[in-house]
């Protein structure tokens, strides 16, 4: 019994580790074409060749495709701007420990704080809620035969990742999140960065 469970266990990784291997080679081969429906790019009517200035709060905005391509590098440009995914295991924040938040690589607005992070052993940063729930759109995404939850920045309308329900209590959610859509801030650089409201959940 115990090995039927722990053979059962062993494809159920297998086959998540092959649909995200295969969501990493389609992103890698995409054009600008959008996953999913209902994006907060196209309820505004705009696209990746403008910027969203004029239609942002608190100042965060989404730069032009030609400032983007400048201000990225191209892992960041594919997650963020082509819904692209990086490898697990081989990313920047997935093992980070250090307290801060996270903002959107794109826009600079506050999206998660190390208070929520946690180790799902998936090997990308997770987290079990929001920093600012208001910061947080989540598309339907019907992609490789599937249907999940893609989560994308406000008013970056960037790419970050997927929210599933088997995280840890009370929520039980995991919002799983490429670390190329992200910036990391420590708690000691807060206030220098512009984030000082922040500080109060570290005390």
């Amino acid at each position: 019994m115990i090995k039927m469970t722990l053979l059962a266990a062993a494809v159920i990784v297998a086959v998540f580790a092959a649909l995200n291997w295969l969501d990493i080679d389609r992103t890698m081969r995409a054009d600008d074409t959008r996953v999913g429906t209902g994006s907060a790019i196209a309820a505004s009517g705009t696209d990746d060749k403008t910027s969203t200035q004029g239609n942002a709060g608190d100042g965060f905005v989404k730069p032009s495709k030609a400032d983007l391509k400048k201000k990225l590098t191209p892992i960041q440009y594919r997650v963020t701007q082509k819904n692209g995914t990086e490898r697990p295991f081989n990313n920047k924040y997935w093992d980070n420990h250090k307290d801060g938040i996270y903002v959107d690589i794109v826009s600079g607005e506050p999206l998660f704080s190390s208070k929520e992070k946690f180790d799902s052993g998936t090997g990308w940063p997770s987290f079990t809620k929001p920093l600012a729930d208001g910061n947080i759109v989540e598309v339907t995404d019907k992609s490789l035969l599937m249907t999940r939850i893609e989560v994308r920045s406000k008013y970056g309308d960037s790419h970050l990742g997927h929210v599933f329900d088997d995280g840890p209590d009370p929520a039980g959610l995991r919002y799983c999140i490429n670390s190329a859509s992200l910036r990391f801030i420590p708690k000691a650089d807060l206030k220098k960065e512009g984030y000082e409201e922040f500080l109060v959940i570290f005390e």
